[in-house]
């Protein structure tokens, strides 16, 4: 059975940093992509990165050069490092799936997402 479980998030002041970790069971990271997803209050779920099966990464604007995505294969982990967090940056955190093969780049698109964890809540806040 395919399972994705995120962790990691808190209450962090603006500045600060905190690392989400995905663990996922039922598959193997090189194989299919990994997305992460973020959802502020009152807001659209916005793809935030993502890792190819081949382990490339795509970010989007708001956070590239701040968050960090990577896999540790033998874990069955995939990790966002997230630093210098703003407050915008506060939501539900969610990684995702649709268990199918491509060639890169990784989506960051919710549509055919099918497989995804219940989330993890960051809050920044000062």
């Amino acid at each position: 059975q395919v399972h994705l479980v995120e962790s990691g998030g808190g209450l962090v002041q603006p500045g600060g940093s905190l690392r989400l970790s995905c663990v996922v069971s039922g598959f193997s990271l090189d194989s299919y992509d990994i997305s992460w997803f973020r959802q502020a209050p009152g807001k659209e779920r916005e793809g935030v990165s993502c890792i190819s099966n081949d382990g490339s990464t795509s970010y989007i604007d708001a956070v590239n050069g701040r968050f960090t995505i990577s896999r540790d294969n033998a874990k069955n982990t995939v990790f966002l490092q997230m630093n210098s967090l703003k407050p915008e940056d506060t939501g539900v955190y969610y990684c995702a799936t649709d268990l199918r093969w491509r060639l890169p780049p990784c989506p960051l698109t919710w549509y055919g997402m099918d497989w995804g964890g219940t989330g993890t809540l960051v809050t920044v806040s000062s």
